[in-house]
């Protein structure tokens, strides 16, 4: 029994019209033997899953480095809201749940350790600049697996490299920036949605800011509690994207208006606050000192666990090394190598 056209059957007669479509996927860089279980976007969903670079996000800054409480986000737990938040969405409009998991489980491989800091460090010192997003899509494309990558659709693919807004609109019209599927739609809305929610819970727990202070229109349209808050922000999107008789993913411009009013709210707030602010600044001479020393010494570089692949250059091979660290690892690395280390005597 082939399980696999089983599903792509079910797919063929479920999803709505517009939603990809397993079997018709473009496929991959490279063709390899198919699953008889897996559909080619459940595959790559568990070659993500499996991946060194996903489990390192477990110790990766969100938007506090290296928090003592238990409760704080990471960017791991991050990727999980969005993945189902994503999910929960794809299922309501009868898309590829398969395809959304996948892209919101690779979006942010690429994320440098202490978070937003970590990248315009590396922006600064790359000659080609450097941001997360297309180092995501070389995570899955070169680095890893010793430099064979996963070998992912172009579906999967597509959608990594067009998750990212930055403080631009919700979504574009322009090809060259919108994700070509509607489940990558999906999972771009999905990122926002579940970053604005849990970075105000997480301030709010880390006493950056009170619950009083988050502007009362905003309050007032997406709610209080963060459950109240995903929950507003989904059903809007669920409910605008099925209006028209022609499946498209939106959000009805009221919502649209308070979710970019609360983005540009938690930047001054929250991501540019003393607090914050203060750490990332030893975060960010933290990875310049590393970066500095590294391309300074090859051999030292090597000796400490960076590799070069063929055809990258000294500084690049550096770049992937240090925003492929954890926090904990970066600063361990830092300690070993600039600060004095207890002596040993025999």
């Amino acid at each position: 029994m082939n399980i696999r056209k089983i599903t792509e059957k079910y797919e063929e007669e479920f999803l709505v019209s517009g939603a990809a479509r397993s079997s018709q996927s473009l496929g991959r860089r490279f063709p390899g033997r198919e699953c008889s279980i897996r559909t080619v976007f459940q595959h790559d969903r568990d070659r993500i899953l499996h991946s060194k670079a996903f489990r390192r996000l477990k110790y990766k800054t969100q938007v506090f480095l290296s928090p003592e409480g238990d409760h704080y986000r990471t960017r791991l737990t991050h990727t999980l809201e969005v993945s189902q938040v994503a999910r929960t969405v794809a299922r309501a409009l009868r898309l590829n749940e398969d395809l959304t998991e996948a892209i919101a489980l690779g979006h942010d491989l690429g994320h440098t350790p202490f978070g937003h800091a970590g990248e315009r460090v590396l922006d600064e010192l790359l000659s080609g600049g450097f941001h997360h997003v297309q180092q995501s899509l070389r995570v899955v494309d070169v680095l890893e697996k010793d430099g064979r990558g996963l070998n992912l659709s172009f579906e999967v693919r597509d959608g990594i490299i067009k998750h990212s807004k930055g403080r631009g609109g919700l979504l574009t019209p322009e090809p060259a920036s919108c994700a070509k599927t509607l489940e990558g739609q999906v999972v771009r809305l999905a990122d926002i949605i579940a970053y604005l929610s849990h970075d105000l819970d997480d301030a709010i727990r880390g006493g950056v800011i009170q619950q009083a202070d988050v502007p009362k229109q905003i309050s007032a349209v997406i709610g209080i509690k963060h459950s109240e808050r995903i929950d507003r922000m989904v059903r809007d999107l669920i409910g605008k994207s099925l209006e028209s008789e022609v499946l498209q993913v939106r959000i009805s411009s009221e919502m649209t208006e308070v979710i970019l009013a609360l983005r540009s709210w938690l930047y001054e707030s929250v991501y540019q606050s003393d607090l914050v602010h203060q750490d990332f600044v030893k975060a960010s001479r933290v990875l310049r000192e590393l970066f500095l020393c590294f391309i300074d010494n090859e051999q030292l570089f090597i000796e400490h666990g960076g590799r070069r692949l063929e055809g990258d250059s000294l500084e690049v091979s550096v770049a992937d090394f240090i925003a492929g660290m954890t926090d904990r690892f970066a600063l361990t690395l830092f300690n070993r190598l600039f600060m004095p280390q207890p002596w040993r005597s025999i």
